[in-house]
């Protein structure tokens, strides 16, 4: 936390500068949310394991429409992948439905102009890459 705040601080400065920036640029996401799933163990094209984990969000509904009628809130759901071995020992672990905090690094790529219609490729993608999570809650256990 001390690094994204450190981030923000020096590009508040930068704001009427007209030095070049000399810190690298941040693209940092927090979300706070229910696990929709278990953490899965997956491997990448080389064999390297990773955690994929989602996490579900409530967007609340906006104001009331002209009908008087508040829209439902809807959920949005976010894939975060970590390839932190020691991090991932501890995902592993986490269970559906904990209220978790997390920080991930938000990365977009650009669809690929040779690429089949209708692959992951011909479409832009966005990617969370882990950085931390806190267990705010647990589920509770369910009642025999």
């Amino acid at each position: 936390m001390n690094a994204l705040r450190t981030a923000v601080r020096q590009q508040a400065r930068r704001m009427f500068s007209t030095t070049p920036s000399r810190s690298t640029d941040i693209s940092k996401l927090i979300l706070v949310g229910r696990l929709g799933a278990e953490p899965q163990v997956k491997l990448t094209r080389n064999e390297k394991e990773y955690v994929s984990y989602v996490v579900a969000t409530t967007n609340y509904p906006g104001p009331l429409g002209e009908d008087g009628v508040r829209p439902e809130p809807t959920t949005s759901w976010h894939r975060v992948l970590s390839f932190n071995p020691n991090q991932n020992e501890y995902l592993k672990n986490l269970q559906k439905g904990s209220q978790v905090y997390v920080e991930a690094n938000y990365e977009t790529r650009e669809p690929q102009a040779d690429a089949e219609p209708g692959t992951p490729a011909a479409q832009r993608q966005i990617f969370l890459r882990h950085e931390t999570l806190r267990v705010l809650s647990r589920p509770r256990p369910a009642e025999s």
